[in-house]
């Protein structure tokens, strides 16, 4: 029997009990509409975006030279500002280090003086009164940083960004090419090894809620990878010579420019790309658009004699010429078909042999020589020895003009014999002479070793192109003529490398008006050669854009001289060791 007195604590203990029940079954209710119901709604209200986050920058690859020395690389450098509001801020509540004293602390690490420094805060608020900014510094170094850092002054502030910088200056700067105001590269093997030196940059991501805090959890980061350090052919010590050797011998001659080109004879690798005038990619403001692409690839020109070999080459095989073979030849003789060829100098009739008019340089013995043989095999070995195809891709490199057969008029047949109708470059012209001094066989030229990932992976370009070119007895022909040239020839006693046997062909070609002609006493001069004779090692190319004070030949012998024998120098090429074969005779 329930009494009055049990009755109301149990009551109270139901109606307590439903209460909690119902709330309970409210919460349930309501977490099952949020959970589960209206989930997508909720998660979308309490996000501000999905994937938030921010660029990790990798760094850009660098450029080394074949012995690992470093010709362009990536670093942090920092951009300083102040404040100058909060600058006179604490001066009224005089802070520990006195603005008047902070400024020369200021100034001695950044290169300032401290009145320059206290200038800048001044001219900022005599502008703006409420000025928070003030460019201090640009550009300064890691250790200038970290001096200023520890200054601990509140209104010093910094901006860390990437720059390029070039530890060797204008050494190769032709060839290395530059990058804009953005980072993206224009010219040289910063653009022709982008896809190796160009780094990948990665993320930092996450989930922020509408009150801007990262939900735990939700951060991803994707590492940045850096770019691949680009391994050069190029021996930059070598380089660095030559460039100053070819400046003042182009300033003496009163050139517009030279270069120096060096082969290596066994493998086509570039070792020296040197050229004058040069550009600093430090320093671009200091150089003309003209000058910020390298020459080398850059300029084509008629070859004049140096080709004089290719058409003796053609002729050798084309018509069983030997050296000892002979024409004869005046030093001007019109052709049947009316064409007009001169020599350089005045000469009466004389029965050349091949070697000596290659000796004597002789246009008219050259043409009656290689017209022995029909244009289109002299054409065939024009574009086997490389006319009119680039070298190896290099940017803004052209590929020379190579007129197809059907253009040759009356004097263009003679005149390709002895190097005009088509451009060259100085790769191409070195090319050349490579597969003579190679037994016959050109080896495509190159100028990168390698890329050698941030992961340590190294990736070799595809090895370069053989092609027989000529018979291996021919090219001990075409060489011993060639040898012949340095020895009897005009620039014999100036082109002299002491302990080697050289050989060497100059070219003196004319300068194109722009119009089909050419100007009047303007000259392209050009010198090639290889060394030791004996045992083929290196071969060099010399240009002369328009030499004003020797317009021949002859004003590149002292710098081929020079050239070839730092190369010599350089490399240790052991002197030659087996004597000069007789001398081949100049007439028949």
């Amino acid at each position: 029997m329930t009494t009055r007195a049990t009755r109301g604590p149990r009551r109270r203990t139901v109606v307590a009990l439903a209460v909690i029940l119902t709330v309970l079954a409210t919460f349930v209710v309501r977490l099952v509409d949020i959970q589960v119901v209206s989930a997508d709604a909720h998660v979308s209200d309490s996000l501000q975006h999905l994937g938030a986050g921010d660029t990790i920058s990798g760094q850009r690859g660098s450029i080394v030279d074949s012995g690992g020395t470093v010709l362009a690389s990536s670093v942090m450098v920092y951009d300083a500002q102040l404040s100058p509001k909060v600058i006179m801020l604490l001066e009224d509540k005089e802070p520990e280090l006195p603005w008047a004293e902070a400024s020369e602390k200021i100034a001695a690490i950044t290169g300032q003086t401290g009145d320059e420094v206290r200038t800048i805060v001044a001219d900022a608020l005599a502008v703006d009164a409420e000025s928070q900014y003030a460019p201090l510094k640009k550009s300064l170094t890691t250790e200038q940083y970290i001096e200023l850092r520890d200054l601990k002054l509140s209104y010093l502030h910094f901006e860390a960004r990437e720059t390029r910088v070039y530890p060797n200056g204008a050494v190769a700067g032709n060839v290395l090419g530059f990058l804009d105001n953005s980072g993206a590269a224009q010219a040289g093997i910063e653009q022709m090894e982008e896809s190796c030196l160009a780094p990948v940059d990665g993320e930092e991501s996450y989930r922020i809620g509408k009150d801007g805090v990262v939900i735990p959890g939700s951060e991803r980061i994707v590492d940045a990878v850096n770019g691949g350090t680009v391994q050069l052919t190029i021996n930059s010590d070598l380089n660095w010579y030559l460039q100053q050797m070819i400046a003042e011998e182009a300033q003496k001659q009163g050139a517009k420019g030279g270069t120096v080109t060096v082969v290596e004879v066994k493998t086509g690798k570039i070792r020296a790309a040197a050229e004058w005038p040069a550009m600093d990619p430090n320093d671009l403001d200091s150089s003309t658009p003209e000058t910020r692409y390298s020459q080398i690839f850059h300029k084509d020109f008629e070859p004049g004699s140096t080709f004089k070999a290719i058409t003796a080459a053609a002729a050798i095989e084309g018509a069983g010429l030997t050296p000892y073979s002979t024409v004869t030849a005046s030093s001007r003789e019109t052709f049947p078909n009316g064409a007009v060829i001169n020599d350089s100098f005045n000469h009466p009739a004389y029965n050349y042999t091949l070697a000596g008019g290659l000796i004597d340089s002789s246009n008219v013995a050259l043409s009656k020589f290689g017209t022995m043989v029909s244009p289109d095999v002299r054409y065939d070995y024009l574009q086997n020895f490389g006319v009119g195809e680039k070298t190896l891709g290099f940017p803004s490199e052209v590929g020379g003009i190579l007129h197809p057969v059907s253009e040759w008029d009356n004097q263009s047949l003679y005149t390709t014999t002895f190097g005009q109708y088509f451009t060259v470059t100085a790769p191409q012209l070195a090319g050349a002479y490579q597969a003579i001094a190679n037994g016959g066989e050109k080896i495509d030229l190159s100028l990168i070793e390698s890329c050698t990932g941030s992961d340590g992976t190294v990736v070799t370009p595809d090895a370069p192109a053989h092609q027989q070119v000529v018979a291996e007895k021919t090219a001990a022909e075409l060489t011993q003529m060639l040898e012949n040239v340095a020895v009897q020839g005009g620039n014999a006693d100036r082109i002299q490398v002491p302990g080697y046997r050289v050989t060497s062909k100059t070219g003196t070609a004319q300068v194109s008006d722009g119009n089909g002609g050419y100007k009047a006493g303007v000259y392209y001069t050009s010198m090639v050669g290889f060394a030791p004779v004996d045992d083929p090692q290196y071969v060099v190319v010399v240009t002369l854009d328009e030499p004003t004070k020797v317009v021949s030949s002859a004003a590149t012998a002292s710098a081929f001289q020079k050239a070839m024998t730092q190369v010599m120098k350089t490399y240790r090429v052991m002197p030659s060791t087996i004597p000069m074969d007789a001398l081949l005779p100049k007439f028949g």
